[in-house]
């Protein structure tokens, strides 16, 4: 595919929490908290989770899949607002070369916060397809996580 086209395909996933952005903060920004939740497979399957969180920092987080599989994505840390936004490069070990984008946004909303994820600049419609899978479990399991310690999350949207 022609990376052009790649780099303008992008998913969205919007989630509303009845938490304070703190505690959706600490879920993407603690190690342990994020070691909790993180990736498709079963809860507490990361093995590492380094998170150096400050522009111009560093994070790297292993974790295993429900087939046993084990996977590392790492990146650096572009943007970072305490408890409003996380912008940071994301590139798996095995393609270290096919470097895409996340950014995750906190804005408060009535009796919580709402968070948006954001995923672009895909080598190519594939890698969309197959984020998409991976960041649609993991999220569910970030819901799952905020509603068994912080209080109660609603599905929310998917845009």
């Amino acid at each position: 595919m022609d990376r052009p086209a790649a780099a303008q395909a992008q998913l969205r996933i919007t989630r509303r929490y009845g938490v304070p952005a703190e505690k959706v903060w600490q879920a993407w920004t603690d190690p342990q908290a994020l070691s909790a939740w993180f990736g498709p497979g079963e809860p507490h399957s990361v093995l590492v989770a380094e998170l150096d969180v400050r522009p111009g920092g560093n994070y790297r987080i292993r974790f295993r899949t429900q087939d046993g599989g084990e996977h590392e994505v790492g990146g650096t840390y572009e943007f970072v607002e305490v408890n409003a936004r996380l912008v940071f490069s994301w590139a798996w070990h095995s393609t270290p070369e096919r470097v895409s984008r996340v950014s995750v946004t906190l804005r408060p909303v009535p009796g919580g916060t709402e968070l948006e994820l954001l995923h672009d600049r895909f080598h190519d419609a594939a890698a969309g397809d197959n984020h998409r899978r991976g960041w649609t479990a993991t999220i569910a399991k970030l819901d799952a996580w905020i509603n068994s310690g912080s209080g109660r999350a609603d599905s929310g949207r998917r845009d």
